[in-house]
């Protein structure tokens, strides 16, 4: 599948610090950290952190999109050793955002967007 995207909605790079939560079976806490973002979109984001995080699994972000908070919950759908550019990072598929947190993080994006241009 090379040169071939297979996103929905496009990423833009942007640095927010993250705390997260990793649920388990029953929605029990597992484990909880703080990370930031590498970059971000509608749809989903990638995760960087001090430690794995594992394909699967349910995670519960709370992250500073400028002026605002948001939380997101979504699903790792894929984890990446460190590198020398990054720690360990995963990307999230978002799953559950509420409408506020929905017009938020579009507001966020587009702003990027246009900043950008």
């Amino acid at each position: 599948m090379e040169g071939r995207n297979r996103r929905k909605h496009t990423r833009k790079e942007s640095l927010n610090l993250v705390d997260y939560i990793i649920l388990g079976d029953g929605g029990v806490t597992v484990s909880r950290g703080m990370g930031r973002t590498r970059n971000v979109s509608e749809g989903g984001l990638l995760l960087e952190t001090h430690r794995p995080l594992e394909v699967e699994k349910t995670v519960l972000i709370t992250v500073g999109l400028g002026e605002d908070i948001v939380e997101l919950k979504g699903r790792v759908l894929h984890s990446l050793p460190p590198s020398l550019e990054y720690r360990h990072c995963a990307g999230i598929q978002l799953r559950e955002i509420d409408e506020k947190g929905k017009k938020l993080l579009k507001k966020y994006i587009e702003a990027l967007r246009t900043a950008i241009s």
